[in-house]
């Protein structure tokens, strides 16, 4: 990604901007755009229909719907994802999108129509001032204001976008920019002084890391996303089986580490396993890969791994020490310090690591907390619980030999919450939520992106009625574009993550949360005639003995499918550590 083409015009040809930004796109390996056109991107779709043989362009139906696909495919693929809107209000739909992809370091070019350079600050109808809102949101943004600049900022906004910690950048460009012919020079040097992304920690940072493990007797890898940006899961496994050291992984690591082998504990942290909590705690050295030592899990920081020397590796500088002090800190690249680490330990000198059995007692102490403490999923005869039917798809595609073969997507609350504690994943890219933060309406457009990118896989959204309203109107993009995600859809009628705090903190005070129309009403809206409006098959079902053939059901219909799935609002996520508390305070039941 980054060289021009073969199918770069002449030097000498003159292109419109909007052409050139596309031709840039092609240039860059670009297949897929999500684009919504108005008054000031026109010029832009125009080039695109031209470019339809290279480029497809998916027409979303929101252009935050757009931009969570674009989310999708980037998080399932690593390449940067690619989204349009027209100025103005096209263009403050994105701001969701671009601080949802700042959080959580997901590599996303985001490109604004604007106004004319000549009326620009002039409030002209439908103008934004996009660099101004997203200053604080993006890695890197633009406002083009000459086309000779187009080639020069693209190679930049890519090289950005996908280098170090990725992230998004907002080119925002004016209409005359778009339609101004040049001569464009095909690859111009970048001006970016200052920026310097990458980073291998040299091998005298990274002894301290292995004198430290010598000294251990109770080591912890705490693994979160950085392991997936930096393409480190090999790495992570060989140096963990090598070492023989467990592994808790937070939200955005899953997948990062097989959840079926022995030293994985699984997620920890405010909904993880009590036993990852328990040997967090308890650990003597923490080697936190790729992670921010964020609040949901660390809790109460000064309580946090307090009992251990901590280790942090991360690309980012500015993550080491900002929340949590590191004994022994390294800023480089994860997957490089990962694979020197590996490398060093198939040494000689550090036999002793590896020879196995170093920490015995240590694993007995796991074993025995998981024995005591298993992540539990209640079910019942009388009613489809949320949990249960989520461990059932989990079964049955399990039982199918296609777990390796399916991405999971998800909204936010609850239902999040059950897909990352019993929907069990071994490969990384196979795991999309939003983590850092936590946009509801996320789940379906981004099950689109990543069904987009990977039209083989089984693409399963798990929404809940309330986040998956926010953008049901992608369902119109599904049927129309052709793609089909499956949505299994856990309706509660409720805000279910905010029910479950008011029940905990406030006396179970309904404070707005209920979605329905009453008691004496049946369930609301009908998902099911909506879905069917749309042209998308659906199915509701309340009775257990139901489920499973509902779900194969789903899992075999051909094209998209929403599987509404009636569950008591009554249920809590377990285990919860409460906000701001510590493992000594964890809800079990």
């Amino acid at each position: 990604m980054g060289e021009p083409s073969k199918t770069t015009p002449s030097q000498a040809t003159p292109m419109s901007g909007a052409d050139i930004l596309v031709q840039a796109l092609v240039n860059h390996g670009v297949d897929t755009v999500f684009a919504y056109p108005g008054g000031a991107s026109m010029p832009i779709h125009q080039a695109l229909t031209r470019y339809a043989d290279k480029i497809r362009t998916i027409l979303p139906r929101h252009e935050q719907g757009g931009g969570f696909m674009a989310h999708g495919y980037a998080r399932t693929t690593g390449k940067p994802g690619i989204c349009f809107s027209t100025s103005g209000p096209g263009a403050t739909n994105f701001v969701t999108n671009i601080a949802d992809a700042k959080m959580d370091s997901v590599p996303l070019i985001v490109i604004t129509g604007q106004v004319g350079t000549n009326v620009l600050g002039s409030d002209a109808f439908q103008e934004t001032p996009m660099v101004e809102i997203c200053r604080g949101i993006t890695k890197h943004h633009y406002l083009v204001t000459r086309t000779e600049d187009l080639t020069r900022v693209m190679k930049e906004a890519f090289h950005i976008a996908t280098t170090g910690r990725p992230g998004p950048v907002l080119i925002d460009m004016p209409k005359d920019v778009q339609n101004r012919t040049v001569v464009p020079n095909w690859d111009p040097p970048m001006n970016l002084p200052g920026y310097k992304p990458t980073r291998r920690a040299p091998r005298k940072e990274l002894q301290p890391i292995l004198d430290a493990l010598r000294q251990s007797k109770k080591p912890f890898i705490y693994a979160g996303g950085g392991v997936i940006h930096s393409e480190a899961s090999a790495f992570l496994r060989e140096f963990a089986e090598r070492a023989g050291i467990p592994v808790g992984l937070t939200l955005h690591g899953l997948g990062t580490f097989p959840a079926d082998h022995y030293l994985c504990l699984q997620m920890l942290g405010m909904h993880g396993t009590v036993y990852s909590n328990y040997a967090v705690n308890d650990a003597d050295l923490l080697l936190a890969f790729g992670v921010r030592f964020d609040d949901r899990v660390t809790g109460k920081l000064a309580e946090f791994a307090k009992h251990g020397k901590i280790v942090h590796i991360d690309i980012d500088k500015s993550e080491i020490h900002k929340n949590k002090h590191a004994h022994i800190p390294v800023h480089g690249d994860l997957g490089g310090a990962l694979e020197d680490l590996c490398a060093m330990l198939r040494e000689d000198d550090n036999a002793d690591l590896v020879a196995g059995g170093r920490y015995t007692d240590w694993l007995r102490q796991i074993d025995a907390w998981r024995e005591a403490e298993p992540m539990k999923c209640p079910d019942r005869e009388d009613a489809i619980l949320p949990q249960a039917a989520i461990k059932r798809l989990w079964e049955i595609i399990r039982d199918r030999g296609q777990i390796d073969n399916t991405i999971m997507t998800t909204g936010v609350g609850q239902h999040q919450m059950w897909a990352a504690q019993f929907f069990h994943l071994n490969k990384p890219r196979t795991w999309v939520t939003s983590g850092g933060l936590g946009t509801m309406g996320f789940g379906l457009p981004a099950a689109m992106g990543a069904k987009v990118a990977h039209p083989d896989a089984i693409v399963i959204d798990v929404d809940g009625d309330g986040s998956f309203q926010m953008n049901i109107q992608e369902l119109a993009c599904c049927y129309a574009e052709k793609i089909a995600p499956k949505i299994l859809l856990l309706n509660n009628q409720h805000l279910g993550m905010v029910v479950q705090w008011e029940d905990r903190f406030f006396g179970s005070n309904r404070g707005h949360t209920y979605l329905g129309a009453g008691a004496d009403q049946e369930w609301y809206p009908n998902f099911v005639k909506i879905a069917e409006g749309f042209g998308v098959k659906g199915r509701a079902i309340t009775d257990r003995k139901d489920l499973d053939e509902a779900l194969i059901e789903m899992l075999d219909h051909d094209g998209p499918y929403l599987l509404d799935v009636h569950v008591p609002h009554q249920e809590h996520v377990l285990p919860m550590i409460p906000a701001g508390m510590t493992v000594k305070d964890i809800i079990k039941a």
